[in-house]
């Protein structure tokens, strides 16, 4: 946990289950903390039944099991990374339906969002269920606890006229549940990208992934142990790991640990094309992951020509930074694809000269470098990505501070490589205001991410088009060129995408896209994230998404970027989206 420790997560949680203890004996633990620093109070809390203990306590392992919590054989962790509601302790994961019955009892934790919450919802109603929220959290747990309850009973049923008492129908039901059908039976509607664990009671556990694989899951298996994450590196740190022993959970799969200890990794629904997340591979995920850290620098590497073209090839006037710190690895091969390009240039000088090269000249060719430079620096770690809106604005205009005395006054162009823009207001309220201090002739803002020009509704929950800088520029755009009649056919259609099927529903937002070029929107986005009253002229470049599948070639989910959603959810989603900005509402659109 404390490895994927990674975005200002504002919950923690864990979960324990004893296997083999007697009736009247606690076999499920669980506790959860939504306080500031919510991992250390988490474990605070744990540990302080352990902190009295004798060596000779600590090391007896059936004391321990038999008189204390969170000393089961099956662990389940979780931190929280709100993107939507509250922060209370009533959302933080893992979720538990617990029930006198072992085998009935569930405990349930992911990372996910489901599209169609209405309709899972309304169908837990009609089989006579009271959820008690509307949330995809509790409505999840409360479909894999419906469908857990149907298989006991089937099993209890099958076993009950072979003369078997009901305590040995129980051990029975243990060792005969069929995870792999529960699961298939569960999930059949959801519609979303998930990685969800599940514990069940009596012990058996799964981690499943969706058919697209939207949502990244990782496990390793030995003689020993059972482990599974959602990023790698963390299962190579805590068990010293080599890269290679680590397998990756196949869409539409379930790794499955029976209480027994066999394990196995099953469908559960036909897998569909793979779609794993980009966004994961640009910002979410740690860059520890080898094959991120190579993708980010890709990313980087791949942004060298446009960025050069833009500076006419001048790296005697151009200085080049990063910001914020999660740029860093896309830098790297920024400034590696910028070295190589400096280099071709100065063979290109030198073989030039011919027999008219002396030693001064060549001196001076090669003395010229990359001007590298640490110039924005993040005073605090805040978590401005996703906060309230009444916060984000003050806490933006705090977050940097920049290197004074590097840049020459009107003369250089500074160029500052970013992972993403989405919002804008962080250039806008804060690092163009700041770094304009130094007195650059030019900013020129890069983004290792294409433009984010649709809402995502599978985790990161990038979900308001009010807040996509591309989408405001687009909209500008349309108004300011005489077709605003097309921003209102297009939310006709996508009222009219109301009565549709989801499967026959089409994303109607993307035709307005085709009315102007990406370099179009990239001006106009400059335009809006430029204060006022600063002298620098102000350009960005963004990254192609064709580009962005050269660099992560198996995570070709971008329908943030492109419009494509693997799901039919996703496109009912970004029309509904659309309905919610012409008229006004100022929520998610799921």
């Amino acid at each position: 946990m404390q490895k994927q420790r990674n975005r200002g997560q504002d919950g923690a949680g864990l979960a324990t289950i004893k296997l083999d203890v007697p009736a009247g004996k606690r076999y499920i633990s669980r506790r959860r903390s939504s306080e500031s620093d919510a991992l250390k109070d988490l474990f605070d809390n744990v540990y302080s039944r352990f902190n009295e203990l004798d060596p000779k306590q600590m090391k007896d392992t059936e004391w321990l099991k038999e008189n204390l919590p969170y000393t089961g054989e099956v662990l389940l962790g979780h931190l929280r990374y709100g993107t939507h509601g509250g922060n209370s302790l009533e959302t933080v994961h893992p979720f538990l339906r617990q029930n006198n019955w072992k085998n009935r009892s569930v405990v349930l934790a992911g990372n996910f969002n489901m599209t169609n919450v209405d309709e899972l919802f309304a169908e837990l109603v009609e089989l006579g269920q009271y959820p008690k929220a509307k949330a995809d959290t509790v409505t999840v747990l409360e479909k894999f606890g419906h469908f857990l309850d149907d298989e006991v009973m089937r099993l209890f049923n099958w076993f009950k006229p072979e003369g078997y008492s009901n305590e040995e129908i129980s051990k029975l039901i243990f060792e005969h549940l069929d995870v792999q059908r529960l699961l298939r039976r569960s999930s059949k509607k959801f519609d979303g990208g998930f990685a969800m664990v599940g514990l069940l009671g009596h012990g058996d556990a799964f981690v499943m992934r969706d058919k697209h694989g939207i949502r990244p899951a990782y496990y390793y298996i030995d003689d020993e142990v059972v482990v599974a994450a959602s990023e790698r590196p963390a299962i190579q740190t805590t068990f010293d790991l080599h890269f290679d022993q680590i397998k990756e959970v196949k869409p539409g799969h379930a790794l499955i640990v029976k209480c027994t200890g066999k394990v196995s990794e099953e469908p559960y629904i036909k897998p569909g094309k793979k779609l794993a997340c980009s966004f994961e591979r640009i910002y979410f995920s740690r860059g520890t992951d080898r094959d991120i850290y190579n993708e980010r620098k890709k990313l980087g590497e791949l942004l060298v020509d446009s960025v050069l073209e833009a500076v006419d090839y001048d790296f005697k006037n151009t200085v080049f930074s990063f910001v914020p710190n999660t740029a860093e690895s896309a830098f790297f091969g920024f400034v590696h694809g910028l070295e190589s390009k400096l280099l071709e240039q100065k063979k290109n000088k030198i073989l030039k000269q011919g027999k008219k090269l002396t030693e001064a000249k060549l001196d001076k060719i090669m003395k010229r470098q990359v001007r590298v430079e640490k110039l924005v620096i993040k005073d605090a770690k805040l978590r401005t990505f996703i906060a309230d809106d009444s916060s984000r604005g003050q806490m933006v205009s705090h977050v940097y501070d920049v290197t004074y005395g590097i840049v020459k006054n009107y003369k250089d162009t500074l160029v500052l490589l970013d992972d993403s823009i989405v919002r804008g207001t962080t250039l806008r309220d804060s690092i163009i205001g700041i770094v304009s201090r130094l007195k650059p002739k030019r900013i020129i803002i890069v983004s290792s991410a294409p433009q984010i020009r649709y809402p995502d509704c599978y985790g990161i929950d990038m979900s308001k088009m009010k807040n996509f800088v591309a989408f405001r520029a687009l909209i500008e755009l349309l108004e300011e060129n005489g077709k605003k009649k097309l921003i209102k056919k297009a939310y006709q259609r996508c009222k009219a995408s109301l009565d549709l099927p989801v499967e026959k529903v089409k994303n109607e937002v993307a035709p307005l896209y085709e009315e102007f070029t990406q370099q179009q929107i990239s001006e106009r986005i400059a335009k809006i994230v430029t204060p006022k009253d600063i002298k620098p002229e102000v350009k960005i470049i963004y990254q192609t998404i064709d580009n962005l599948h050269e660099a992560c070639p198996d995570h070709s989910g971008d329908w943030y970027f492109s419009g494509n959603y693997p799901t039919p959810g996703g496109r009912r989603i970004v029309n509904r989206a659309f309905m919610y900005f012409m008229e006004g509402i100022d929520k998610r659109a799921y």
